[in-house]
């Protein structure tokens, strides 16, 4: 089983908001003691946030439900509820998360300790003790928690790697990185030998360190799904420079100038942009090449070492050109703003809804079977200007009304 995974499904759920309570004061001597019910707490949070020491999703595979903790309920003498922590979710840096079913993206965390609010914890209830007012010296009631937000989530991660390793199967691309770096990728003569991404770093005295990524082997029509390569062309898509490898070995069947061809169109068809990145070609495995093959390229050999020092200073050449041109880029977060204003929608020929989320949360926090809390509700309403927007909208009597959980009759004043 492969301990590499780059895309999975995750369940983000928030924790629930704590009760506020009812409670009044009763002591010895002391008349007329009042309300004195505490709040909730508040529930926590789910961050999604880039970590350099996480390599994969692997975590996510068979365990891919993430739930936050639950504030606690408030109690008597206007002691709240403790709000839960929050929960951090570690990714590999280079993860991209989307909606589950769309591909919109909704935050990309290229660099370590990049994080993206998820989930949104619920707000802790109110205790009675905060609706007392002239009006109401004795309140029976208090908000129940809110409930907090769950979401299905789809994660992807692209490796950050300064070089890709681009070519046919078994074109050398693994004992290449095994050669030059601590990468230990498994070898054998047969295609498809690698069936996930390695990634190496490479350290000489004198050259700048820089990762390099093993990407399993391209064949033709990969971008159209064929083979195994184009489950990891994604994992090209953040490399600075792409080493290509064209197999010279006599055991090839395909010519060299063919395979360039054929990579070349394969990263076009995925991303033409790729074709814009700076490249190298070099001919691999030319301890195994006939005598006769024409090839006036850079040749290199992992197991002779023929040719490695000079690709490498060429690699560093590059990597350090695009280091000294490229721009910091900000972490990517889409913002979807919450609809500002109290809206009344028609949704069916004579029910009406209402968007308003404080609105909405107001309403759903409340006991609706306590006529104490009926009555605080329906003048809020009339503060916020829903009886004014229900009569612009037309809504006319005997309609249904919904506000969240509350639906209702509306009746003309």
């Amino acid at each position: 089983m492969s301990n590499f995974v780059d895309e999975c499904g995750i369940n983000v759920c928030a924790g629930d908001g704590g009760a506020g309570v009812v409670s009044f004061r009763r002591e010895a001597h002391v008349s007329r003691g009042g309300p004195d019910g505490g709040d909730g707490g508040n529930g926590g949070n789910v961050w999604i946030e880039a970590d350099h020491n996480v390599a994969s999703l692997l975590a996510f595979r068979d365990h891919p439900h993430r739930r936050a903790q639950n504030g606690t309920h408030g109690s008597g003498a206007k002691r709240h509820g403790r709000s839960a922590e929050e929960l951090i979710v570690s990714v590999p840096e280079g993860t991209t998360i989307y909606d589950l079913q769309g591909d919109e993206v909704l935050a990309d965390l290229s660099t370590d300790g990049d994080r993206w609010l998820a989930a949104r914890g619920g707000r802790g209830g109110r205790g009675n003790a905060r609706f007392l007012s002239n009006k109401r010296r004795a309140p029976t009631f208090a908000e129940q928690g809110e409930e907090g937000e769950e979401k299905w989530l789809r994660l992807e991660l692209r490796l950050l790697a300064d070089v890709a390793l681009v070519g046919f199967p078994n074109s050398g691309k693994s004992t290449f990185i095994s050669k030059i770096s601590a990468a230990k990728p498994r070898i054998a003569d047969y295609p498809f030998t690698t069936l996930e991404p390695n990634l190496g770093v490479v350290k000489i005295s004198d050259l700048p360190e820089f990762t390099v990524a093993d990407i399993p082997g391209l064949i033709e029509g990969a971008s159209e799904g064929k083979g195994l390569g184009h489950q990891f062309l994604r994992h090209i898509e953040r490399a600075s420079v792409l080493l290509v490898l064209l197999d010279l070995s006599q055991t090839s069947e395909i010519s060299p100038e063919r395979q360039k061809g054929v990579l070349e169109n394969e990263l076009s068809s995925y991303r033409p942009e790729l074709l814009e990145r700076p490249r190298l070609v070099v001919g691999s495995r030319s301890d195994m090449a006939i005598e006769e093959l024409e090839f006036e390229g850079q040749k290199i050999s992992s197991v002779t070492g023929e040719g490695i020092s000079e690709v490498l200073y060429r690699i560093a050449g590059l990597i350090t050109e695009v280091r000294s041109q490229k721009p910091v880029h900000p972490t990517r977060i889409l913002h979807k703003p919450e609809p500002e204003g109290l809206r009344v929608e028609k949704v069916e020929s004579n029910h009406w809804e209402i968007s308003d989320r404080e609105l909405i949360r107001i309403t759903n926090l409340n006991d609706l079977s306590n006529p104490d809390a009926m009555a605080y509700l329906q003048d809020r309403f009339k503060t916020m200007g829903v009886d004014r927007a229900l009569a612009r909208a037309k809504v006319k009597k005997g309609e249904i009304v919904k506000i969240g959980k509350l639906e209702f009759e509306y009746e003309e004043d």
